[in-house]
């Protein structure tokens, strides 16, 4: 007897994933971090995750570092670690080159995506991101066209969405809109939502990932009214997805904290000056760095350093650990055994700050007057933590994995191989 095709098994990264006959939903809220879920649920305004946690499970698992988006959201669609796939951050110094690099493009990933494993395994996927930079990664491998059973949309470039180049036409009616959102805005995230739930209620996917941007969490902490809102409103998406009959799991790419003093100013360690006491010839990378640089001024809690010459690299990590606010700073070779880091894409030092500091690399160098006096990022120890829920009970042997330090990037496997 031949397998259903909506039922065969596939492998990737040298993982088996055993889909049913069912729709599967994996959700990625960007910045997450449980204060986020928690303080919306204490106040009623999410009902649905809320009864989700109860009825199927929540648990915590841990992200990858730096806790960036582009790391984060390529591990979750490969199912494997930086190390694997290639992405350690959003920018490098690409070795070869000596060329300061945006790891923004399909290019840099190395492994495969389980969604393009699942639409050769005769599964309707669909990639739904915020930031079309995330969706054309994510995206790796589908074979997108009319008829091709794959859907990739970013809010952002949904206006331009054709049967050709995305698998799907019309996307800005299915969301509701007759405009493509801002992308500073909780609309590009509710956007995402909405259009994965109504995928999935036409029945244009079964496999369906969803990933939205952390401008809100950026700007409001967790208990402030604009969160309290923007959380409500997913989890009135949530809640249609869960109604729909799908298998939906959430997870996030990171967390995220104030980086300000006592005053309100912002608290950043600039690192240029610090290195190049020992170091004149050293740099600093901030693999924050991306083109929405209106979220953070590219200042977050994760730095690497490339040292002149090995001879100076332990004298300029002794100055480092001296510094106030920084809390780790890891050799390469440490860095990419504990973190899983691509070592070629990693520096000669990997630099971490403290829960309320970031990192920059010279004063010069970023533009604070675009935070408009707030700032709150990511990238450290610190936002490492995040969600994971279910709504449907879990086998139990995933019952174990999920009590036992279970990583974000594990929540495919979760939901296409550990709901019973």
């Amino acid at each position: 007897m031949t397998s259903s095709p909506h039922t065969r098994a596939f492998e990737v990264n040298g993982r088996i994933y055993r889909p049913r006959e069912l729709v599967y939903v994996a959700i990625c809220l960007d910045g997450s971090a449980d204060e986020y879920i928690d303080a919306a649920i204490a106040r009623g305004l999410m009902p649905h995750l809320q009864r989700m946690s109860a009825e199927g499970g929540r648990y915590r698992a841990r992200g990858v570092m730096p806790s960036f988006t582009n790391p984060n959201n390529a591990s979750i669609i490969t199912g494997v670690p930086p190390a694997v796939h290639g992405i350690g951050g959003n920018y490098f110094l690409d070795r070869t080159t000596g060329r300061e690099t945006m790891m923004n493009s399909a290019e840099f990933l190395r492994a495969g995506t389980i969604v393009a494993g699942a639409q050769q395994a005769g599964r309707r996927v669909a990639v739904v991101t915020a930031k079309d930079k995330l969706r054309a990664i994510l995206s790796k491998g589908l074979e997108i066209g009319p008829g091709s059973g794959a859907i990739s949309v970013s809010s952002e470039k949904a206006h331009l969405c054709t049967p050709e180049n995305s698998g799907l036409s019309g996307a800005l009616a299915l969301a509701g809109r007759e405009h493509p959102p801002e992308i500073y805005s909780a609309d590009a995230s509710v956007f995402v939502m909405k259009l994965g739930a109504a995928l999935v209620r036409e029945r244009r996917a079964d496999v369906v990932y969803l990933s939205t941007t952390d401008y809100i969490q950026h700007k409001h902490a967790a208990d402030e009214p604009e969160a309290l809102a923007f959380y409500a409103r997913l989890d009135e998406q949530i809640g249609e997805l869960d109604r729909l009959g799908a298998v939906v799991g959430v997870t996030a790419d990171h967390g995220m904290n104030a980086k300000m003093t006592p005053d309100g100013a912002p608290n950043v360690v600039f690192l240029e000056p610090v290195v190049r006491e020992v170091d004149p010839g050293a740099r600093v990378i901030l693999p924050i760095t991306d083109p929405y640089v209106v979220h953070h001024a590219s200042l977050g809690s994760f730095a690497v350093v490339h040292v002149s010459s090995s001879e100076k690299r332990e004298r300029v990590r002794e100055r480092l650990l001296r510094t106030p606010g920084i809390t780790e700073v890891l050799e390469h070779e440490l860095a990419c055994r504990a973190l899983q880091a691509p070592p070629d894409r990693t520096g000669d030092l990997v630099v971490c700050s403290g829960r309320d500091v970031c990192v920059g690399v010279s004063p010069e160098h970023h533009d604070l007057g675009t935070l408009a006096g707030r700032l709150r990022s990511h990238g450290g120890r610190f936002e490492e933590m995040v969600p994971l829920i279910f709504n449907r009970r879990l086998t139990a042997l995933h019952e174990r994995l999920a009590q036992c330090d279970p990583r974000n990037y594990d929540v495919f496997d979760f939901l296409l191989n550990g709901v019973a």
